[in-house]
């Protein structure tokens, strides 16, 4: 592939000399604080995706306090065939990266006061061990626990008293077990959470009092996570943690009615943004989209500098880290090469404005849907090597 750089946004250069897929864009110049230093640090990361956030059934709370010997880890393999083992964690630090988020649903796992099952938090315990043993940074969280219909959360003014019991209890247990480990683990409060079904379920309708409603139940329930875990005691109370806005979306970070919780007073920026960017949406995740992505069109990159400049902008020139910790690209009959050069101008952009990134790997290769596995979980072995070198050339 030749690109000439006069085609190219800005400065950018791509250079696939000796299978490098090196981007060369300006960095931005970056707040000199331990917050900023200690997110660029998570670097390149990896996500266990579709794994311990798999649930079965209806996702009616288990009955664990009447039936305690009940085995309910299970659904690690509800979605994808594969228990993770050392080996799978050991062959995504081999690969490079250097952060892995740990997605965990936690509904299926609970009894009605929110205790969560033994067995679960020992093997969630387990996989966070297994990245700590490597060296790794991990991100664990609250993830598919947004349901109008389960006694989770749900972000609307009618569920917010259950919300807010839910994440303070899961956060109380979660930080009690972590309350030893440092800051090579981090905590996420929540996924994505939204108004499911509702017609701005993915979008910031600022004009619609639902939305505008979600938005203040979202600062809240922040506010309930950050507080669950200071009050926890040990490495907590300087623990860095992680809050989104609305879906998760940049724009549901960017908004302004979009406000970090407080935190502790000698705690200085360790709040962090979580942000998801699936971007640009017809290349990356819409099925009916292009499988085209060129980085000499700025059609093709626009969409990335705006979202992460908007970013840079608001959060990290002030001191405060973004975690941008789900993107990627789906295949889309065979793709590949549209996808490494988007993973690398996507890595490149980020990394140059100070935000680390996470693949969101869901161990999917074949059939319809949502693409987006590199790491075969079965034999450890890279299945697309180019997009993961794609994204460690950008270092």
């Amino acid at each position: 592939i030749q690109i000439k750089a006069a085609q190219m946004p800005e400065e950018a250069q791509m250079k696939q000399e000796n299978t490098s897929w090196k981007v060369d864009l300006r960095k931005k110049e970056l707040p000199d604080t331990g917050a900023i230093r200690f997110a660029a640090g998570l670097g390149i990361g990896w996500n266990l995706g579709n794994t311990l956030d798999a649930f079965t059934g209806s996702g009616f709370l288990l009955s664990v306090d009447q039936e305690p010997a009940f085995d309910d880890t299970f659904t690690e393999t509800a979605w994808q065939p594969v228990k993770t083992t050392p080996e799978l964690i050991h062959a995504v630090k081999e690969a490079g990266f250097t952060s892995l988020r740990l997605p965990v649903s936690w509904h299926n796992h609970v009894d009605r006061d929110y205790n969560i099952s033994p067995a679960w938090l020992d093997r969630v315990q387990e996989i966070v061990d297994y990245g700590m043993q490597e060296g790794l940074y991990v991100i664990l969280n609250i993830h598919h626990d947004n349901d109008e219909n389960v006694h989770c959360l749900y972000p609307d003014s009618a569920h917010l008293e259950q919300s807010e019991k839910f994440v303070r209890r899961i956060w109380q247990q979660a930080a009690e077990r972590f309350a030893a480990y440092g800051d090579h683990l981090i905590f996420e409060g929540m996924n994505e959470p939204r108004l499911v079904g509702h017609a701005s379920e993915w979008s910031v309708n600022m004009a619609d009092q639902e939305i505008r409603d979600a938005l203040e139940c979202i600062n809240r329930l922040n506010q309930v996570f950050v507080d669950s875990v200071r009050s926890a005691g040990g490495e907590n109370r300087t623990r860095y943690l992680s809050c989104p806005g609305y879906a998760a979306s940049p724009d549901g970070a960017l908004c302004d009615a979009f406000s970090l919780p407080e935190d502790l007073p000698e705690n200085d920026h360790r709040l962090m943004v979580t942000v998801h960017a699936y971007t640009p949406y017809d290349f990356a995740l819409n099925e009916a989209g292009t499988d085209v992505f060129d980085m000499s069109q700025v059609s093709s990159t626009r969409d990335i500098d705006a979202i992460l400049g908007r970013l840079y902008d608001r959060f990290v020139k002030e001191g405060t880290p973004v975690l941008l910790d789900e993107m990627g690209s789906r295949d889309k009959n065979g793709n590949l090469s549209s996808r490494t050069e988007h993973a690398a101008y996507f890595t490149a952009r980020a990394l140059a404005y100070g935000i680390p990134v996470l693949w969101w790997d869901n161990g999917a290769f074949e059939g319809q849907g949502e693409l987006f596995g590199i790491i075969d979980r079965k034999t450890c072995e890279r299945r697309y090597p180019e997009i993961i070198t794609a994204m460690m050339d950008q270092k």
